[in-house]
Order: structure tokens, then sequence, then C-alpha cells
């Protein structure tokens, strides 16, 4: 077992060497987990029990997740082995210190080369990273040059090829590291050889498992369950972690939760597992739970802007538009050129029915990272709400573009063929949204809505996705609606009466009244009547009487002819029928 001192040493060393090679970003996130590490008793002190405060309502993120099953450790995790890393000694010396200072001020061709003539490993992973990130540099300068009017350009990092052949040259002689295979890694993923790059990660964080963005690139690769469990990693609490987000991507939240879950044993303080906790129940729709996880964020971390997109989208979908609005000034004040706040305010935008205004913050959004995925899809949105289809369509291709995966776009994509009158297109990309998201009721109603088109007109069809809708949770009812419309239509009397009172029971449980409501108790009243079940019938026309207008008259007639059918005779006037 490992223990939270071990973590916590581990952690330590690895933020140190993380940050001496420029990994930032990667000691960042291992600095978030070193203090995400509940302290020890022992050592409680004022300065050092700064997350206690919010403590109580931490342990409560996974109460809406009780049926879980994963047990949580006490005092830590099963692992292999793992040596504690320890700090390389500084071969090069002063044109180590000299290039870093260089790539600390992105001169990147400057610190490369300092150390063109250093062969140390600690040298040669610099040198090289140096090289890969000059070569981004000037692929996003040319893309702003040479992008044509949809914004595409082909422009690529030219050192790829320079770089792919030099560590792979490295790697056969043993001359790189568990760094420089992570950077060889990321090569051969830009240049679409994503077999070779997941064996060269994989080797990367089974010697070295502290490097989350290698991690981070690996899980990007993993595009199947069946690619993920194919990987042959060590038993290490950082592989938990990735499995985490891998389970998480791959919209398999239950055993994202359950990981999750799992690490609060050691990691009880972890606004990185919130944010990932709260991103599982965002895609299962809980968005009341979601909203408290976010709160607590911000108290925990005030100045937080990774994720709070996210937390926009919850408020953006509650309707909550002064909550929204403080978010919006909040991220403004706090960073207003990350793209995660253009999101927002583009958000707020759009929630006061200021389109134009949320394409503008979309687009700078995008202008800080072409490939942020969320301004795409969202932007997106905002065209389809401008009534811009062709604008809307390039939008959500330049989503799938960068992921393939992402139902959100594939469906937009459907939206937008649909209001064109082209079912066949709009069925076509519904389908692949399904494939990815297929326990989401609202994707199968969207389908089963094509189906019934006049071009189409395939009622079977659409009912076995109204059915699958069911089965889905539709929480607004819908499917069970139209389950009784069309098998009404279709003249299926005995089906369409189970699916009316399946839809009215649902009504009645949630205190809901309307057309609906009114249709259900018509067609099943005149139902029971027409099968001579007068018992049946006369309390849905009972039930009618409680209306007004035309509703109540329905009623009466419905009764006079059930005293009718009962009778034989003519029946009395009902214009005193007890209510």
């Amino acid at each position: 077992m490992v223990s939270k001192e071990t973590c916590r040493n581990e952690l330590r060393v690895a933020i140190r060497q993380l940050s001496d090679r420029c990994l930032y970003s990667a000691a960042k996130w291992a600095g978030e987990q070193l203090v995400g590490i509940e302290q020890d008793p022992s050592n409680s002190t004022p300065s050092n029990t700064r997350f206690q405060r919010g403590s109580s309502s931490i342990r409560r993120r996974f109460s809406t997740n009780e049926s879980i099953s994963t047990p949580q450790p006490s005092v830590g995790f099963l692992q292999a082995a793992t040596p504690l890393p320890e700090e390389d000694e500084a071969i090069d010396g002063d044109l180590y210190l000299l290039a870093k200072a260089y790539f600390d001020n992105r001169e990147y061709r400057r610190a490369s080369h300092v150390l063109r003539d250093q062969m140390s490993k600690k040298s040669v992973f610099l040198r090289c990273y140096a090289l890969y990130l000059a070569g981004e540099k000037r692929k996003e300068e040319e893309m702003i040059e040479l992008e044509g009017p949809l914004g595409k350009s082909d422009a690529i990092n030219r050192e790829l090829v320079s770089l792919e052949r030099e560590l792979s040259a490295l790697r056969r002689t043993g001359g790189i590291d568990s760094f420089g295979l992570y950077l060889y890694g990321v090569v051969l993923k830009e240049k679409g050889n994503e077999s070779l790059a997941r064996a060269s990660l994989v080797e990367s964080v089974n010697s070295y498992p502290w490097n989350w963005s290698a991690w981070s690139e690996l899980q990007s690769l993993c595009t199947s369950i069946e690619i993920l469990n194919s990987l042959n990693l060590n038993n290490h609490w950082m592989k938990e972690f990735f499995l985490g987000y891998a389970y998480q991507e791959l919209r398999m939240h239950t055993e994202s939760l359950a990981k999750y879950s799992y690490l609060q044993g050691i990691f009880s303080f972890s606004n990185y597992i919130q944010a990932q906790t709260a991103k599982a129940q965002y895609s299962l729709r809980e968005f009341d739970q979601v909203e408290i996880m976010f709160e607590g964020l911000l108290r925990n971390d005030p100045y937080r802007v990774e994720d709070m997109d996210l937390y926009s989208n919850v408020l953006y979908a509650k309707e909550a538009c002064a909550a929204l609005s403080y978010l919006a000034h909040k991220v403004f004040l706090t960073d207003k050129y990350r793209p995660e706040s253009c999101c927002i305010i583009g958000n707020y935008y759009s929630l006061k029915g200021q389109h134009e205004k949320a394409v503008m913050y979309f687009r700078r959004a995008l202008k800080l990272n072409k490939k942020y995925l969320s301004a795409w899809t969202l932007m997106g949105h905002e065209y389809v709400e401008m009534k811009n289809t062709p604008a809307a369509i390039d939008a959500y291709r330049r989503a799938v573009d960068i992921n393939p995966c992402d139902y959100r776009a594939w469906y937009g994509l459907g939206q937008a063929y649909e209001m064109m009158g082209m079912p066949f297109y709009a069925l076509h990309y519904f389908r692949k949204s399904i494939f990815f998201l297929p326990n989401d009721s609202r994707l199968w109603i969207a389908m089963a809505k094509c189906y019934q088109t006049e071009q189409l007109y395939m009622l079977e069809e659409a009912i076995k996705c109204y059915k699958r809708a069911v089965n889905s949770t539709d929480s607004e009812g819908i499917a069970l609606n139209q389950l009784a419309k069309l098998h009404q239509k279709l003249g299926r009397n005995e089906e369409a009466a189970f699916y009316f009172e399946k839809d009215l029971g649902r009504m009645d449980a949630e205190g809901l009244e309307g057309p609906n409501m009114f249709e259900a108790l018509v067609f099943l009243a005149t139902h029971f009547k027409t099968h001579k079940k007068f018992e049946e019938a006369e309390v849905y026309c009972t039930r009618l009487l409680d209306y007004s207008g035309p509703e109540k008259e329905k009623a009466k007639s419905l009764l006079r002819g059930i005293r009718m059918a009962q009778t034989g005779f003519p029946t009395m006037d009902l214009e005193h029928f007890p209510i």
C-alpha cells in the first residue's frame, strides 16, 4: 500500500523536476494534487489547514453516488514498486540555466541553439522541446497570415520531421529518458502515427508516472474502451487519475465517478477531483448537484477560471441570469483573455438574447485557442438561433474535426440540416450523435421526428426511437405522448391506451396539466366507453368535468353516451351533474 506521505514526497520531487524541464502545466497539476492531500492531524496548524473550512461540502460531493460500490481506502492504494524520483545532476550547468531562461522568455530557437552540442538526456529533452514549440509558434503565425475565408489553414509544424528522425534514433540508442519519450509520443501523434505514439507514451508513463502531460496525451489517443484496455500500464496511483479521466472522455460516467470516489481516500481536498466529478455529474444532467460543486470550487479557489465555462453552461441551462452575470463579471476581472472567460461571457449574452454579441465572444475565444471545442459548438448553437444555418454547419464541422467523438457537434449538424428541410442528412448526423451517446433521450426523440417527416414518413422506425427514448429516461414525457399518438394514428387503440395511461400517470405524479392531459383523458374515456368498460370511462369523464369550456362539454357528451349505452334509453340533461 502507498501512503499519503509517500504520495506527498513523490509529488514534491516531481514538481521540481517538471518545472526544471519547463513542463509547467504538468507541474501545476502535480502542485494542485499535493495540496489536495489531507494534512496529517499531528501537523495541523492554521497555516496548513486552509481547506478545512470547506471540508464538509467537499465530503458531500459524492452523496448522490451512494450506489457506487467501489471501496474507499483510508490509507492508500495498491501499486507496483516505483522508485522515488531523484533530483537530476545539472550536467550541463550554466548552459542549461541559460537555455531555460531563454525558454521561459519564449525565445525557443535561442534555447535550442544554446544546447546544440549538449548530449545529456536532460539537455536533449529541453533542446527538442524548445524546437517543437518554436515550430508550433511559427505554425500559429502562419495560420493567422494564411487562413482562408472560413478560418482554415494548412499550416503545419515544420520541425516535426527532423524531430521524429532525431528522437527515433535516440530512442534506439537509449539516449532519451521518459521526458524524451513523452515528446516523441507528441511528435508521432501530430504526424498521425497513433499506434507508435501510444507505445511511446506508455513507455514514458511507466518509467516516470508523475508527468500528467504524458497521461493527457495518452488519453487523447484512447478513442475506445478496447484501446484503453489494451494498454500495458504499471499499477500506480497516477494510473487511477488517468483511468478516471479516460472513462469520463469515453462517456463511462459511472466508472469515472467510482474512480474519483476511490481517489478521495488520499486526495481528500483536491479541487481537480471536485471539478472532474462535477463534469461527470453534468454529463448525467444532475445540474443542481453540479452547481453546488462549482460554488464550492469558487469558495476554495476564487480566482479559478479553468472549468468555469462548464459552470456557465449549467447556469445557462437553469436560466440563472443573475448568477451567470456575476460569474461573467468575475472571470472578466480575473483574466479576460482566457478562452474560458470569453465563453462564459458569450453564454451570458446568449441567455440575454444578444446572439451577435455572443458570437463575437465565441470568436474571441477561438482566436485565443483555435482548438477550443466548446467555443465552436456554442457558436454553432448561436448561428442556429440566428437562422444562419450555413455558418452553423461550418462551426459544427470544425468542432467535429477537433473531436470526432463530440456528440453535441453531430447533434447540432442534425438540427441544422433538419431546419433546412433535409431529413435524410439530419438522420445521418443524429445517428452519429447517438453512437457516441446512446442513452440520451433527446437524441432518440430528434431522430424519431426525422422519421415522422413527410419525406420519410417511417412511422414504425419512429416508434422504435421513441421506445428507446422512454428507456433512456425521457424526463419531459415527449416520447410517451408521441407513442400514444402514433399508435392512435395507426389504429392500434390498445397500444395507444397503454401509452396514454402511462403518460397520464407521469403527469399526475409531476402535478402537470395542459393539452396533453386533456387529450389523454378524452381518448381513454372514449376508448373504454367503446369497449363497454363503463366504470373506467366514467372515471376519466369525471376528471374532464374539472375543466372549463369545451373540455367540460366534451365530458358531458361522453357521459350521456355512457348512460345511454348502459340503459339503452336517452338520459336526463347533465347540466347539473355534480362536480
